[in-house]
């Protein structure tokens, strides 16, 4: 069945709009207001009065966090978001913040720990409305960094970029389960995060790999198209035709060899479909539903 909602993946360090002169970020994107990512999910929104929920609870630094993404949400013209704070299990279990969920029009996620997502999250009636309300109703589930990372089914947790051609170095598990089909790394470019994500999709070759570089994302419409935006690129790994891979013959701590995995990369306009595996250069504006 496909999802009447639309997920936003975002890459991480997406420019909030903040105070330049103030010292309070430096950035060298262009105009934050024209081409920003979160003016992207703003304009996904039916009525600008809609309610947003950011949820802060992969990030050690919940609150300022939650501040930040509300004054820049307001900067664009979105009064109405909330800082939806749950930052143990228990938390997410409250009828207060099951509520609250089910009254908004759209949730982000923001950048942190994503184990903490998929813990915190994982099998309670919290996510079930999230998956419910993406697939049944015009519902925006934005994720920036581990929240990006956490909406896959199959979810890298760990892996340090120097040693992960190294069989073993690279974690995975059960993400939040929004796409399937799909494994989902952030900071890509800026980490160097390639052979990261090649020996997710080599342990996982029927799954593609898609690595967001920094103030950078994909909107993914009907469950399978990504639209890319941004002001970076979005590398796509596709292991379907992959030949030789030896990760399941090798000792732990052995580098590993993969033979013919496909690579695109993709800027924003490009759009990319995980069901037929089709690159397209030319994309069709994302507009809210009627």
């Amino acid at each position: 069945m496909t999802p009447k909602g639309k997920l936003i993946a975002i890459g991480g360090a997406e420019d909030k709009g903040t105070d330049l002169e103030a010292g309070i970020i430096k950035r060298s994107y262009l105009n934050f207001f024209e081409i920003g990512i979160l003016k992207t999910i703003t304009n996904l929104l039916t009525d600008k009065n809609d309610r947003i929920e950011i949820i802060t609870t992969a990030s050690s630094v919940p609150d300022e966090v939650g501040e930040q993404y509300i004054a820049a949400f307001g900067k664009l013209g979105c009064g109405n978001a909330g800082h939806l704070k749950i930052r143990v299990r228990d938390e997410a279990l409250e009828q207060v913040n099951i509520d609250r969920l089910k009254a908004c029009k759209a949730v982000l996620f923001s950048g942190g720990n994503q184990l903490r997502l998929s813990s915190i999250f994982g099998g309670t009636e919290f996510l079930d409305i999230l998956k419910q309300r993406y697939q049944d109703e015009y519902f925006l589930i934005a994720g920036t960094s581990a929240g990006a990372m956490a909406m896959s089914l199959t979810m890298i947790y760990e892996g340090n970029a120097i040693n992960a051609h190294l069989k073993g170095e690279v974690k995975i598990t059960t993400g939040l389960g929004f796409i399937a089909g799909v494994i989902i790394d952030s900071h890509f470019n800026k980490r160097g995060r390639f052979s990261r994500l090649a020996q997710a999709v080599a342990a996982n070759p029927g799954t593609i790999g898609i690595g967001l570089g920094e103030d950078t994302g994909i909107v993914v419409k009907n469950g399978e198209e990504l639209h890319a935006i941004g002001t970076g690129s979005v590398m796509i790994l596709d292991g379907r035709n992959i030949h030789h891979n030896n990760i399941a013959d090798i000792e732990f701590d052995q580098p590993i060899s993969v033979e013919n995995i496909i690579v695109h990369i993709m800027a924003k306009g490009n759009v990319y479909n995980i069901r037929t595996r089709k690159f397209q250069w030319a994309d069709v504006e994302v507009k809210p539903a009627e």
